[in-house]
């Protein structure tokens, strides 16, 4: 193999929307900055994601100078998102985590509303050190996450990538692979390394920012969910659950937790600490 280095690195401003690659990014202790700030929740505050919108997938949210949000989507005209004032804030539960977030205008609500077709609002995560933990059984004291799914990044591999398709060309649905990795949504994607190297990691560093691997990522539905269509087929789920069954979790890519912060760029070597 050659050299480790750092191939891809994504943003998701907006949660469940798509990622916005990007050249470099800094390290806060929640995750990359400008990284899932944003989300849409139900008239319940639930959490709505790609698990039960799919054609989500084609929309998109550049960061915008201060935090704000410009927002697009096929057939919809675009529209700039200001960060919410502080004040008032609404409660959201994200996978039964109780976060308090701050929400958008009426105009965000709308806009977003016509996306999805039914009631929504976007909300702000206005305090990320403080507002929602990580998972206690993983985490360390006063570790906190945006509202990613449950860490701070999650890194994936392009051999462990290529290892997967080749696995699916082997099975009975293949002709739905070769998938991409955008089905992933990582942060971070590494070059250079052998197939699922990953998964014998604790800590790395890429470049002079050093991360602790908390724990592997357990995948869902979205993995199936063509991220330009929104259209949903068998694969991956039905090849890792064939090969990359770990306990009661599907596995691909490895969830990061930052012990240091700084500034990541593309070509960064990937050094294995632990």
């Amino acid at each position: 193999m050659g050299t480790a280095e750092l191939r891809a690195l994504h943003i998701h401003p907006v949660k469940a929307f798509r990622p916005v690659g990007l050249r470099e990014a800094v390290v806060e202790p929640w995750g990359l900055a400008g990284d899932r700030r944003w989300v849409l929740i139900d008239d319940g505050g639930k959490v709505v994601t790609q698990r039960q919108r799919p054609h989500l997938a084609p929309a998109v949210a550049e960061l915008m100078p201060g935090g704000g949000l410009r927002l697009s989507a096929p057939g919809h005209e675009p529209l700039t998102v200001p960060v919410p004032v502080p004040g008032t804030t609404v409660a959201v539960d994200i996978f039964g985590d109780k976060v308090e977030a701050v929400a958008a205008g009426d105009a965000a609500h709308a806009w977003c509303s016509a996306l999805v077709g039914a009631a929504v609002r976007l909300v702000h995560m206005d305090d990320p050190a403080t507002r929602r933990p990580v998972d206690p059984a993983f985490a360390r004291p006063g570790e906190t996450v945006s509202f990613a799914d449950g860490f701070p990044l999650l890194l994936t591999s392009l051999s462990s990538l290529d290892s997967l398709n080749s696995l699916i060309a082997e099975g009975d649905r293949a002709e739905e692979g070769p998938v991409p990795m955008n089905r992933f949504r990582p942060s971070v994607v590494v070059g250079g390394t052998a197939a699922w190297a990953e998964d014998d990691w604790q800590r790395v560093a890429i470049g002079a920012v050093s991360f602790r691997v908390a724990k592997p990522c357990g995948r869902c539905v979205v993995t199936t969910t063509d991220q330009d269509t929104g259209a949903r087929g068998k694969e991956p789920l039905r090849t890792l659950g064939r090969h990359r069954r770990f306990g009661g979790s599907l596995v691909f890519g490895q969830n990061l937790v930052p012990e240091t912060t700084g500034t990541i760029r593309l070509g960064d070597p990937v050094t294995i600490l632990e």
